[in-house]
């Protein structure tokens, strides 16, 4: 588990105004990651691979909460690299998801939110500074990730449909 940033003297330590943010953000990447105990063990799912097994509909939920993650990151002075690193776990999320069985079963031990979580938390417990991404750069980063996620989206339903008229012959 990575230290808590609240607790630091970082330079990159959370603003009061960010603390709140940060909370939130623990509490969807835990309710999208590790919200629901498996009896018997110690392994936790979330609401995330749940989600994935609507086809199409759930990846897109789950996406829009980890791109909230992401853009209140960038708010947070997250530097560039860092986003590009948080964006590629969803994606790979995403993409990695729309495999029927082995990709829901990834997507449970992928646990890209959890991840994205720990990228923040890399950068508040920082003792360097880090250059903030730029807006513009915020902007295209979302706007690529909506179009990436979209695309595998749109690419699972067209298959899943595909299959549907293959199996019933319709």
């Amino acid at each position: 588990m990575s230290r808590s940033p609240l607790q630091n003297s970082s330079p990159n330590t959370p603003s009061p105004s960010h603390i709140a943010s940060l909370r939130r953000l623990r509490r969807i990447s835990h309710l999208l990651d590790n919200a629901i105990p498996i009896p018997g063990t110690k392994y936790r799912i979330g609401l995330d691979p749940i989600l994935g097994l609507i086809p199409g509909g759930g990846d897109l939920i789950s996406s829009i909460f980890a791109g909230y993650v992401v853009f209140k990151s960038a708010q947070m002075g997250v530097p560039q690299e860092t986003l590009v690193k948080m964006a590629t776990n969803i994606v790979f999320d995403t993409v990695a998801g729309t495999v029927p069985v082995a990709g829901d079963l990834l997507d449970v031990a992928w646990k890209a939110n959890v991840k994205n979580i720990e990228l923040l938390d890399a950068h508040l417990g920082s003792p360097e500074q880090g250059k903030k991404a730029d807006w513009l750069f915020v902007a295209a980063l979302l706007l690529g990730l909506i179009l990436i996620v979209g695309g595998v989206i749109f690419l699972s339903v067209m298959l899943f449909g595909l299959l549907f008229q293959l199996i019933t012959g319709r």
